[in-house]
């Protein structure tokens, strides 16, 4: 037998209205995070430019280098700006979570495409140690000053919004370029007073390093969200815990979390509870509710309740004999079915 209560009508009012405030409270912060990505398209691109150029007159593979790991971080910031714009559409009926993924998308693609561009750069580095090659240091060393001037106010620019997993790939590209060409200043120097040419090639592979590892932590977190793995911020049996010391709470089985998008999570649950008017029900779901927001940051909740216990072979498909009471709280999208 199932039930549908009469008081949940005006709770899932309040909790639609609260979506809506905070997309809109959202708005703002993506407005000032676009305007910074177009000004870091501007300068990169025309950083790129010049450690070509440069880098082409110098014979500096060093320099090279940067203007192909530059290039990839121009594609990387236009990619992440069509995901902050796609990030703001909202959800329709077919694209129900809306488009919370496009950023994570897209920083997957950036760490990707820098997996790629490091294993370049270490190939061609190892072929320059063997045949080396005559270079320009005080060139080499005036194009990475500006290097390090612009890729480190970009990367300030982008720190702010680091928290968002999109923003911060486009952050480690930057930061990463400005340590990377802070080492081409040195290695400038050190072929200056000494002349030995292998410091650019062996400068590279120091570049190339940097790059792949920090595009891999990039590439672990986004698998996890795109697999709808477990956060790995939270821990399972302590998110259960804290459900299962509200009052009224049995059993908490059949427990998922997963990850919408990089900063908003959702989870989904059986709560067994004991014999109670239908109505008393909707306290222990406000209460779970708060737990959860307030201790672990999940706004995104589906949570049946049940009277008895669930049979959890093959993830919770058997249906329990007796009587149960279903309850689908979404603290955002809230909504109601029968079983």
């Amino acid at each position: 037998m199932n039930f549908f209560f009469a008081g949940e009508t005006r709770w899932l009012q309040f909790a639609g209205e609260d979506y809506t405030l905070s997309m809109h409270m959202v708005a703002t912060p993506n407005r000032r995070m676009q305007q910074v990505l177009k000004a870091s398209m501007v300068l990169t691109f025309a950083y790129v430019l010049a450690t070509f150029i440069f880098g082409l007159r110098a014979h500096s593979l060093a320099l090279i280098s940067e203007a192909g790991h530059n290039l990839s971080d121009l594609l990387a910031i236009v990619l992440s700006y069509v995901a902050v714009y796609f990030q703001n559409r909202p959800a329709t009926d077919r694209k129900t979570f809306g488009y919370q993924r496009a950023g994570v998308l897209a920083a997957f693609v950036n760490a990707a495409t820098l997996v790629v561009l490091s294993v370049w750069i270490a190939i061609t580095a190892i072929q320059r140690l063997s045949a080396p090659v005559d270079v320009q240091p005080k060139l080499m060393m005036e194009v990475a000053v500006a290097g390090v001037l612009m890729n480190g106010t970009v990367a300030a620019l982008l720190w702010r919004f680091s928290r968002d997993v999109n923003i911060r790939s486009v952050f480690l590209h930057m930061l990463g370029d400005t340590l990377s060409t802070a080492a081409v200043i040195a290695g400038g120097a050190a072929i200056l007073f000494t002349h030995l040419s292998w410091v650019d090639p062996a400068l590279s592979l120091v570049i190339a390093a940097m790059i792949l590892w920090s595009s891999i932590g990039i590439l672990r977190e986004t698998m996890n969200i795109l697999l709808e793995g477990t956060p790995s911020s939270l821990n399972l049996e302590a998110v259960r815990g804290e459900m299962q010391t509200v009052e009224g709470v049995l059993d908490v089985h059949d427990l998922h979390i997963w990850s919408l998008g990089s900063e908003s999570l959702a989870l989904a649950s059986h709560v067994t509870v004991c014999e109670m008017p239908a109505s008393e029900c909707m306290t222990i779901l406000d209460a779970l509710n708060s737990r959860l927001r307030d201790r672990f940051h999940i706004n995104h909740t589906t949570i049946q309740l049940e009277t008895t216990g669930c049979e959890t072979t093959h993830g919770c498909s058997s249906p329990p004999e007796a009587e149960e009471v279903v309850v689908h709280g979404h603290h955002h999208h809230g909504h109601s079915h029968s079983r």
